[in-house]
């Protein structure tokens, strides 16, 4: 009898501890079951346990989109590849998308990959503070045959309407320029000395329109096919720490073009391509512009061209100091066309190097691609134009000052001091050239210049395209 009370009692306990063990198994499994996929709580439903021991969990379908930091989303784990072949554009978009929807999210692009993009927008609005860190390569098709039949060529990747983005990261965008260069990007040259219209649908590499609160940050820039940065209707941009290379000779490569675009800070950047450093373009105010190394190449650093097709055109408080421009074929330029109205105001230019650079300062108001360009009586109007410690070296081709001002609407308050521009090669030029440019210099001037005229011209207070801009 002792004997069957043991066996009982033994039987009793095993069978407790083997359905105490089943009971725990199943409630650490379907713990874990509930919170194996962040935003996927409803998978609850889908598990139906029709035994006492759970099966392991599905794998979701959607890639998970942290590489082990919470916020962070690989391109790759979104169907990017990376091998510098396959079409990644998709595994981008899905990756944006998805980063657009949480509060300082980051999209990354790791080192070691090349991703391969087609022409593509990136849509806001998105919470805030979203980072694009590029830290691999990203580029585009190889040339115009490669670009999509139903893909824009006038421009590869688009942020449109993102307030509080930062682009940044230590990687590359080889914009792949080469095939586009050979296209007639402007006018140029026809049989028996005719000239062609431009220019061609080439793509701006990387555009920003209509954001705001942006970072542009340690990126390396090489061979866009035409603009490599261009802000339109933007405001609140910090620019710092660029490196942007193309050949002297690729056209319509500018650096960073600005237009509509105000409250702007470019920075500690390096520019060496085949047009403008940087062009600042019309409805821009309050940009300032400190420590920039231009070219070798290049056209310098320019506000304009300004008021082609008989166009309204505003620009004001615009400051470059610091800089470096060298072996450029100009350094600081202001360029309007004829025909024009508006006005650019309140520019400084100070203490700029110049490294054997063609047309150091100029301002042109008679700029014209072509020279079936005719006279025209309204301009946009320039006035309170600083330009101090303006030093280095010229090539003799072209006098070192050159203010060419509207026939009708003369420059006015032109201020020079400590100028100091001496020709990189052969004799000093002496004549600096001005028409109908009004102003002085606060301190002798090498070159000497005494073309400009003292005071201001009645006809600038009865022109009433200055309150045109008076709304800036």
């Amino acid at each position: 009898m002792a004997s069957l009370s043991s066996t009982l009692l033994v039987t009793f306990y095993l069978t407790f501890t083997l359905l105490l063990l089943l009971l725990c198994s199943h409630v650490v499994t379907a713990r874990y079951h509930h919170h194996g996929h962040r935003g996927h709580h409803n998978n609850k439903k889908q598990h139906k346990h029709n035994s006492h021991i759970s099966d392991p969990p599905s794998i979701s379908p959607e890639p998970s989109p942290s590489t082990g930091d919470e916020g962070v989303y690989d391109v790759r784990s979104f169907g990017a590849v990376g091998d510098g072949v396959t079409d990644d554009t998709e595994g981008f978009k899905a990756a944006w998308d998805a980063a657009c929807q949480v509060e300082s999210a980051v999209i990354h692009v790791p080192v070691g990959y090349t991703f391969m993009i087609q022409s593509t927008i990136f849509t806001g609005p998105c919470q805030s503070g979203l980072v694009f860190q590029l830290e691999g390569t990203i580029m585009p098709p190889d040339g115009p045959e490669s670009w999509g039949s139903n893909k824009s060529k006038r421009q590869w990747l688009v942020f449109y309407r993102i307030n509080e983005l930062s682009l940044q990261g230590g990687g590359v965008i080889d914009g792949r320029g080469q095939e586009w260069w050979n296209l007639p990007c402007k006018p140029h040259k026809g049989p028996n000395g005719s000239t062609l219209p431009g220019p061609c649908d080439s793509p701006i590499a990387i555009r920003f329109f209509m954001s705001s609160n942006l970072t542009v940050q340690g990126i390396k820039m090489k061979n866009s096919p035409q603009f490599n940065f261009r802000f339109d209707n933007c405001k609140n941009v910090h620019i710092e720490s660029l490196h942007v290379t193309a050949p002297i000779w690729s056209p319509n490569t500018d650096g960073i073009h600005i237009e509509q675009t105000s409250n702007v800070e470019i920075y500690d950047s390096l520019i060496s391509n085949g047009d403008d450093c940087v062009s600042i373009g019309a409805g821009c105010y309050d940009v300032d512009i400190r420590n920039l190394t231009c070219g070798p190449g290049g056209h310098g650093i320019s506000i304009g061209s300004l008021g082609n097709h008989n166009s309204r055109a505003c620009v004001s408080n615009i400051t470059v100091r610091d800089s470096v421009i060298k072996q450029s074929d100009n350094g600081v330029r202001i360029k309007t066309w004829q025909g024009g109205f508006g006005a650019v105001s309140g520019v400084s230019f100070l203490n700029i190097h110049m490294d054997n650079v063609r047309n150091p300062i100029i301002i042109d108001q008679f700029y014209c691609l072509s020279k079936d360009c005719s006279n025209r009586t309204s301009a946009v109007s320039v006035s309170d134009i600083e330009y101090s410690s303006i030093k280095g070296t010229y090539d003799i081709r072209s006098p070192p000052m050159h203010f060419a001002c509207s026939d009708t609407i003369p420059c006015t308050n032109i201020t020079l001091s400590d100028i100091e521009l001496l020709p990189a090669k052969g004799e000093l030029v002496l004549d600096p050239f001005c028409w109908n440019a009004y102003g002085g210099q606060e301190t002798l001037t090498i070159p000497p210049i005494f073309c400009l005229l003292e005071g201001n011209p009645p006809s600038v207070f009865e022109n009433n395209d200055l309150g045109y801009c008076s709304s800036s």
